[in-house]
């Protein structure tokens, strides 16, 4: 009987001593989780059950259980490398196959798809038709060629015209004297090329009790197509009329014109902020729509998960949403290697969520986790083994003398 029983410790030790030893040497393997040994003792059983007095026969392995502990950060200049601060798994895609990770060391491939080193996908939220994220899961690709220019065609104007400023006559005005207008400001809007040009806002007070203000524009110094709009403003000062509302300009295109090349433009003005109190002229608000082309410079991932990739011209643009896993018992996840890990029945099935809501973790891009093994509590446990290894091979040695003893009795 003790025989078996020792026979039975030392499987156990060895067992103990193999997960252990899969822990220390995947203890510099990103997103790896060490797993523990768990044993229980063997008893005889019949039908009628276990005797009062009965004897055990020993020591059997019933399960190996990961251990999902969150394992250090380590930084990277990588934006492509990520790590979940908190609960949730990366989900990757292979073909189909899907499968869940810790290990967030992605590269591109040549398509743009952001891949681990066993070329499966990472999955997220991608972007839906309308630019925002949508719930469509996929693989999230990357878009590294450049963004085509896009035309000026609104801009925002608030500004105070002070009700002090003495009437004029639009007869009189000339861009180029600055005496026959009040105030001016200029900013830089683009044509559908990407080209840069300078427009700039005339302000002309034409009628004094009716506190009218005549707005013209130039591009480039070339007149448009038609005025920007009379303002008329009410006794407290605010914005009373628009003509028209809202207030359209076109600069013409054509040889000779700034826009040579390109199409028209077409500006529509929003002066709903427009003000005439009795304090200085000044602007808070001068912002057109519109930008040059620009090619791609960066990638960026957010502690949310969305991915944005950044252009020369200062735009940015949408990628995607990285999607995260959990199960009601990962524990019970089966290990696939490479440090993935596919669902069970025991596991459950995965919830599907964004980073930062409910208790999923967040994402940090620049960052790897270091697998959750603590070097020195596994030296102490292969110590543990080691020694009840020994004690087993004792008992057999033990129990071998003991036999020979009987053998040798006449």
């Amino acid at each position: 009987m003790s025989f078996e029983s020792a026979l039975t410790g030392l499987n156990a030790a060895a067992a103990s001593l193999d997960v252990t030893g899969h822990n220390i040497a995947n203890g510099q393997t990103h997103g790896f989780k060490a797993s523990r040994a768990e044993f229980a003792d063997i008893f005889a059983m019949s039908h009628l059950g276990v005797a009062r007095n009965a004897i055990g026969q020993g020591v059997r392995l019933t399960n190996v259980q990961q251990m999902f502990e969150q394992g250090q950060p380590e930084f990277t200049q990588n934006a492509l490398d990520m790590m979940v601060a908190g609960e949730g798994f990366f989900r990757m895609d292979n073909n189909g196959a899907i499968s869940y990770t810790r290990a967030g060391n992605f590269q591109m491939d040549r398509e743009g798809y952001i891949i681990n080193p066993s070329n499966h996908r990472l999955t997220g939220f991608q972007v839906g038709p309308d630019g925002n994220i949508s719930n469509a899961i996929g693989p999230l690709q990357i878009k590294t060629g450049n963004v085509p220019a896009e035309p000026t065609d609104a801009m925002t104007v608030a500004a105070n015209l002070p009700a002090f400023a003495e009437q004029m006559d639009m007869v009189d005005f000339d861009p180029d004297d600055s005496s026959t207008f009040h105030h001016s400001s200029s900013t830089t809007v683009f044509d559908l090329l990407g080209r840069e040009h300078m427009i700039s806002l005339y302000f002309i007070k034409t009628d004094d009790p009716s506190r009218e203000w005549h707005v013209e524009a130039r591009l480039d110094g070339e007149a448009a197509t038609t005025h920007v709009g009379v303002l008329t403003f009410g006794a407290d000062g605010a914005l009373d009329t628009l003509n028209p509302d809202p207030p359209a300009i076109t600069f013409a295109t054509g040889a000779g014109t700034p826009l040579e090349g390109a199409n028209a433009l077409d500006v529509e003005f929003d002066l709903q902020d427009m003000t005439q109190f009795g304090s200085p002229y000044s602007v808070a608000t001068l912002r057109p729509t519109g930008f040059a082309a620009g090619e791609f410079s960066s990638l960026g991932v957010e502690r949310d998960g969305t991915i944005l990739a950044r252009y020369t011209n200062g735009q940015t643009e949408l990628l995607g949403q990285v999607a995260l896993a959990k199960f009601a018992a990962p524990q019970n996840l089966q290990a696939v290697g490479d440090t993935a890990w596919v669902e069970t029945f025991d596991s459950g099935a995965p919830i599907m969520g964004n980073p930062e809501t409910g208790d999923f973790g967040s994402v940090q891009s620049g960052a790897l986790e270091q697998a959750n093994v603590n070097i020195s509590e596994q030296l102490v446990k292969m110590i543990t083994a080691q020694r009840s290894y020994q004690a087993n091979a004792k008992m057999i040695s033990t129990q071998d003398a003991i036999t020979q003893e009987l053998m040798n009795i006449r």
